[in-house]
């Protein structure tokens, strides 16, 4: 399935540019592992990879909290700073961006600004973004290839207990915040029907692409389009 998947990243080499490659899902969806294992498929293959999440462009937690701590709006419009991810990701790999990066602007868990130095990479490579909310208006157009990550949320929140100590049970009030906001992203922006992939990660072990939303032509939304 990653081969399937790493068939339809466009080719940097014969582009003559950098391509840009984004995997969206909710918390717990597995972004950073499939990003990752699809890395490494497309490294096998000699392409240059460059990881970034959207995760180290998170806001400070005043203005995440802003909103109230358990505020819907305030997870799916106040967690990342945009124009940072912007300027320090997406922009250096236009086609006729620097391809000089930064991986992150903000560490979450001291809520410190980082200012690391800029990383460089050739222009025949593939940028391979992991991060919920990738498909939302200010985003969905900066993406040569995108996948969706399709996992139920109770599977989601069964795997977040593990990791992170939260409540398995999406219900839970502890939990209204993310649940919540997730629905607010897919009612204004229905990531699965914007992302080119849509993968079923139910199942960790053996993910499945929907050949439903495989599709050869990008329906009006042709590599190499930009959004500002």
């Amino acid at each position: 399935m990653l081969a399937r998947v790493a068939e339809r990243v466009p080719d940097p080499t014969r582009l003559g540019r950098p391509v840009r490659v984004g995997v969206d899902g909710t918390d717990g969806a597995g972004k950073t592992w499939f990003a990752d294992e699809l890395a490494d498929v497309l490294r096998t293959g000699g392409t240059e990879v460059v990881r970034v999440s959207i995760d180290g462009f998170h806001r400070p937690r005043s203005q995440r909290y802003a909103r109230g701590a358990d505020s819907p709006e305030g997870y799916f419009l106040d967690s990342y700073d945009l124009d940072r991810f912007r300027a320090d990701v997406l922009d250096p790999f236009a086609p006729d961006g620097s391809c000089e990066y930064r991986t992150a602007a903000h560490d979450v868990r001291t809520d410190e600004a980082l200012d690391p130095p800029r990383l460089r990479a050739g222009r025949r490579c593939v940028l391979l973004v992991d991060g919920i909310f990738l498909h939302r208006d200010e985003l969905v157009d900066a993406w040569d290839l995108s996948v969706y990550l399709a996992v139920p949320t109770a599977v989601t929140y069964a795997r977040m207990a593990v990791r992170d100590g939260c409540p398995a049970d999406p219900a839970d009030p502890a939990n209204r915040r993310y649940v919540q906001g997730q629905r607010l992203y897919d009612e204004r922006c229905a990531p699965a029907a914007r992302a080119h992939l849509v993968v079923d990660n139910t199942d960790l072990a053996a993910p499945t692409l929907r050949p439903d939303d495989e599709r050869p032509a990008l329906e009006g939304r042709a590599f190499g389009v930009w959004g500002g």
